[in-house]
């Protein structure tokens, strides 16, 4: 096994979801397959607009041919492992390169930078991991959640069980759990987009949660387009099919809902769910659609 470094880019004439699958050529097959059963982080080329550098993380489950494309291959992400970065990381850091495997003898950028897969070594991995997923208290839950303190009570490990063993840290449910809410907010800037309010505590905390669309327990992953920012009322109601929203995002109410009024004065005035800030983060429609067939009460 070997931690690896998948290029990703939103506009790729390759069929990937980073979540579920990624699409390569039969020349990265070897790398690629090196990497089954371990990690991987996602890059986005500084050539695209706005990049987001390294803005994820996953484990590869298998490698197996493309059904559809002659000498293509998929990685298929092992579910619920796909995790994006609360702060997406540079390919330039504070203190240059932080993928510094991709340096030459003369310290410079080398050809291996441009390769689609290529491998990491697990010092540059967990480097870009720890800027990924630093923490960031501003948005952090409104009452700390004291299991979160029990990861810091832990024996401090050995310098080689560190180094392999950090990203079982970052990927438990706990920590999972903040880095989707940190997300999740960031996409909705703080506000809940059912009521449109954006309340902020004393402390600098949002008021709003992070609703997963489809449930972990049913498989959900963690990604920002399964995800809604919503004050904690209207995350019940959400979570029990008091409300849904359509494919394009007009907030649907349940006719067994006890206090129809109430609930349409909670509605922000558009009658619709409020957008991302960046289109790429708006719900995915096929999450929307599991959750009116499964949880709405039509």
């Amino acid at each position: 096994m070997a931690l690896g470094v998948f290029v990703h880019r939103t506009d790729s004439i390759y069929d990937d979801s980073p979540a579920e699958r990624y699409q390569f050529p039969a020349q990265y097959l070897g790398r690629a397959s090196a990497c089954v059963g371990d990690w991987v982080l996602y890059y986005e080329p500084v050539k695209v607009r706005a990049t987001r550098g390294y803005f994820a993380v996953a484990r590869v489950q298998e490698i197996i041919p493309d059904p559809v494309i002659r000498a293509m291959y998929v990685a298929v992400i092992e579910p619920g492992s796909y995790l994006e970065f609360a702060n997406p990381v540079s390919f330039n850091g504070p203190d240059g390169l932080v993928e510094r495997g991709l340096l030459n003898e003369q310290q410079r950028v080398s050809g291996r930078a441009q390769s689609a897969v290529r491998p990491i070594s697990t010092t540059d991995f967990n480097r870009i991991l720890d800027f990924g997923l630093g923490d960031d208290e501003a948005l952090l839950p409104r009452i700390d959640n004291a299991a979160g303190s029990v990861l810091q009570e832990e024996r401090a490990p050995f310098a080689f069980e560190h180094e392999r063993e950090r990203i079982n840290t970052y990927t438990s449910r706990i920590f999972r759990d903040r880095v989707f809410r940190k997300v999740v907010l960031r996409a909705y800037g703080e506000r809940c987009a059912i009521t449109g309010l954006r309340i902020i505590n004393g402390g600098g905390r949002a008021e709003a949660e992070a609703a997963h669309i489809r449930p972990v327990e049913a498989n959900g992953p963690d990604i920002v387009t399964n995800g809604l920012a919503l004050s904690g009322t209207v995350h019940w109601m959400f979570d029990r099919g008091l409300i849904s929203l359509s494919d394009d995002l007009e907030i649907l109410v349940s006719r067994q809902a006890n206090d129809p009024d109430s609930l349409h004065a909670m509605i922000n005035r558009t009658g619709r769910a409020l957008p991302t800030i960046r289109a790429l983060d708006r719900p995915h429609p096929h999450f929307l659609a599991w959750h009116r067939e499964h949880c709405f009460k039509q």
